[in-house]
């Protein structure tokens, strides 16, 4: 008997204790909801406060009119006799590098454009069809973003918004889709290479009297000839603007970028108008590309501009439109690369280094004793002119330099 009540008191204490654990665990359980529930909370008030700061951040720098529309964390004025923006100022926070909001693509119009924003009938039609999907008739332009939806990643209301097509222009797809998205990559490349620095962004087309327009789009939204984009950066004091043409961009980026004085020449804009006069003098007059473009601080160089080069010499964006023409040209840069390759023939790469090369120079290793000097050494970071014919190889143009007469050094530029 005594051993019965010993097995039950044993088994009730178990089964006391094991309700105890279940009561234990279930309850650490309710206590890590309740801090999922506050941390989710804690998120939403610290997004809010942030956007509350780029309101305030842009307003304090100076944004170009005082007839602008503020979003979460965008402004912008819409010229509604073009139907799109005139410019759209955000801020690039360091927040990006770890933001994960993924695209909405939520395009809609903008509910606080009084006169109206354009909307999804500027860019294309979608009919209806019996299996419940869309046939689409599009009018040949992308609904280009001017603050691009990615610099928002960090918040899911500011990347929404930046949907609004007030913040859209018609932009071709080899443009939008390439040589913008590029400009727009490099401009959040700079935050990553520069962590704890925001940048001050404002992007607009340049709009006339007299642009094309959509004509098949129920409002006639103007195309635009140029784009521009001017970007500060207050912490490290240094400033750039961009303008390029609205075609598929062939030319490095460095190509397009100027004083952010000269895009305010260009678009009769005044950028960053609140900062105190000297600091806005020097950051919109001051130009230091290397600083913005890694490739540039890394050996690569600009290429030589057209207009500064003699009669019948190309640059090395220009060599392209003659691959495989089979015309001996004239073509000059910087070379900032070369190497042997494992059979001995000497490569050069100018003005931009493996593995973006523009333009490359070679010579096979039967032809080396034609040269006084080695091509690859001596040739480096000199200015030099190759002449021949252009060939397609994987891609890059590449002309084959078979005697030492076909090289040009001591370049002399206009």
């Amino acid at each position: 008997m005594k051993t019965i009540l010993t097995v039950l008191f044993l088994t009730l204490s178990f089964l006391a204790s094991a309700q105890q654990l279940d009561a234990d665990i279930e309850a650490t359980n309710q206590q890590l909801a309740e801090l999922a529930r506050q941390r989710q909370q804690l998120e939403a008030q610290l997004e809010a406060l942030k956007l509350q700061r780029i309101q305030r951040d842009l307003k304090a720098v100076g944004l170009p009119s005082e007839d602008y529309i503020l979003h979460s964390a965008m402004a912008l004025e819409y010229a509604e006799e073009y139907e799109q923006a005139r410019w759209v100022a955000h801020i690039v926070l360091p927040d990006i590098i770890t933001g994960s909001v993924g695209r909405t693509n939520d395009f809609r119009p903008d509910p606080m454009v009084a006169t109206g924003s354009a909307v999804e009938a500027d860019y294309f039609l979608k009919y209806l069809k019996a299996d419940s999907t869309y046939d689409y008739d599009g009018f040949g332009y992308d609904r280009g973003h001017l603050a691009p939806s990615a610099d928002f990643r960090w918040s899911e209301k500011a990347l929404s918004e930046s949907y609004y097509y007030s913040n859209m222009s018609p932009q071709v797809d080899v443009f939008n889709r390439e040589g913008w998205a590029e400009l727009e990559s490099l401009i959040r490349g700079y935050v990553f290479r520069n962590p704890g620095n925001q940048l001050y962004v404002v992007t607009g087309p340049i709009l006339r009297e007299g642009l094309p327009v959509v004509e098949r789009g129920v409002n006639k939204v103007s195309i635009p000839e140029y784009f521009f984009k001017v970007v500060l950066d207050r912490k490290s004091g240094r400033g750039i603007g961009f303008i390029l043409p609205h075609q598929q961009v062939n030319a490095p980026l460095e190509t397009y970028a100027v004083p952010i004085d000269a895009v305010e020449e260009r678009t009769g804009l005044d950028f960053f108008n609140l900062l105190p006069e000297a600091e806005e003098a020097v950051l919109e007059s001051r130009l230091d590309k290397a600083a913005w473009i890694p490739e540039l601080a890394g050996g690569d160089v600009e290429p030589i501009h057209p207009l500064a080069l003699p009669p019948n010499h190309f640059n090395t964006v220009q060599a392209k439109l003659y691959m495989g023409k089979g015309e001996a040209i004239t073509v000059c840069g910087t070379v900032v690369g070369s190497h042997r390759s494992r059979s001995g023939n000497a490569w050069l790469n100018l003005d931009k280094q493996y593995p973006n090369q523009i333009f490359s120079v070679f010579v096979r290793k039967k032809d080396l004793p034609n040269f006084s000097y080695a091509p690859d050494e001596y040739l480096l970071n000199k200015k030099v002119c190759f002449t021949g014919k252009v060939e397609d190889f994987s891609g890059t143009p590449t002309m084959n330099i078979e005697m030492e007469e076909a090289v040009g050094l001591g370049l002399s530029q206009k």
